[in-house]
């Protein structure tokens, strides 16, 4: 059974889950902590506008030392300064995982927790932030990224996109992220790559280029780009990738044919990083996928108009810790990924 603690965010109230005690009002950590210390529950519920001095980390490192942070779901105020990879990174750090600022968010983690591993791009994310802050200082250009995810040797980011179902949409969603990397961090710093095809070409874009899968490693390390997206299509070798995903659209019809193809191939995805693209799987789909396929999906991205701006982008290069809420134009209320839908 759960607990619920409110106090401004009083839709909590309204919460369909199993609850055996409700509370409101505002409360001092020691408070709090002594009324719970000794009750069995397993989610307690916590508006944190409930907590006098919501807004400071020193608040959050005192209740976790009172009560199990991995048995809490934060509610934070949507739009507040608590909504930022800065203050989040912080909770990280105190063990706090669990956090949403959203009923269904909420829902989601009573069912299935978050781990560190759930939430490492939002750390990704702040330590981009304060690389660029750092670069700017300093007098470099504010497109320097000191400390990328998924980067090679030589400090570029490398990343291998892969189609597991059949057309799963790895040239569009490779299309879409090259044009907001761009607008984030300048045309001449962002190279989209395709190997043994020449699909690219119809985009009409000189930073959209096709290769051969021998010259691949040679063009990737001649390029003066600081992000580079590669669409692998049939390469066996991703050496070159810092980090490779791997696109799966989830239809009926797509799955069925990929497993009478390849019994194993689920089995193959494990901690591999899996997207489900062109979907329209809602939350409780997506966990039901996941237990199904035994793999964990890394972000469930929906059918894009590629014609038009999608904040749902931003939001997916911000939980790889590319975009982070140094770029031009990121939204630090875009950082809760699947949650945030």
């Amino acid at each position: 059974m759960n607990v619920i603690v409110y106090n401004e965010q009083n839709v909590l109230s309204n919460l369909d889950i199993d609850i055996i005690k409700s509370i409101t009002g505002t409360y001092e950590v020691n408070e709090l902590v002594e009324m719970f210390k000794n009750f069995f529950y397993s989610r307690m519920i916590l508006d944190v506008t409930a907590l006098k001095y919501y807004d400071d980390i020193n608040t959050y490192s005192a209740l976790v030392k009172g009560l199990d942070p991995s048995k809490i779901i934060f509610y934070l105020p949507e739009g507040s300064s608590l909504c930022t990879t800065n203050f989040l990174s912080h909770l990280i750090s105190l063990g706090i995982y669990n956090f949403t600022t959203n009923l269904n968010g909420v829902k989601y983690l009573v069912k299935k927790p978050n781990t560190l591993d759930d939430v490492q791009h939002i750390v990704n994310a702040s330590n981009v932030q304060k690389s660029v802050k750092k670069s700017a200082s300093s007098g470099a250009a504010v497109t320097t990224i000191e400390k990328p995810t998924a980067s090679t040797n030589k400090g570029v980011t490398v990343l291998g996109f892969k189609n597991v179902t059949e057309s799963a949409g790895c040239t569009t969603l490779i299309y879409m992220l090259k044009k907001e990397l761009a607008i984030a961090f300048g045309q001449q710093n962002v190279l989209a790559i395709e190997i043994d095809k020449n699909d690219f070409n119809l985009f009409d874009d000189k930073a959209m280029i096709s290769v051969k899968s021998v010259d691949a490693k040679r063009t990737i390390s001649e390029s003066k780009a600081n992000i580079i997206l590669v669409d692998l299509n049939d390469c066996t070798d991703d050496s070159f990738c810092g980090e490779v995903i791997y696109l799966i659209e989830p239809s009926t019809i797509k799955l069925n044919r990929l497993v009478r193809r390849n019994r194993e191939a689920f089995t193959k995805l494990a901690n591999k990083k899996v997207i489900l693209n062109q979907s329209l799987l809602l939350n409780n789909d997506v966990f039901d996928f996941e237990s199904e396929a035994a793999i964990k999906v890394f972000y469930n991205m929906p059918p894009l108009d590629e014609r038009k701006r999608n904040a749902i982008i931003g939001d997916f290069l911000n939980k790889l810790g590319i975009l982070g809420s140094g770029s031009k134009n990121s939204n630090s209320n875009k950082i809760f990924g699947l949650f945030r839908r």
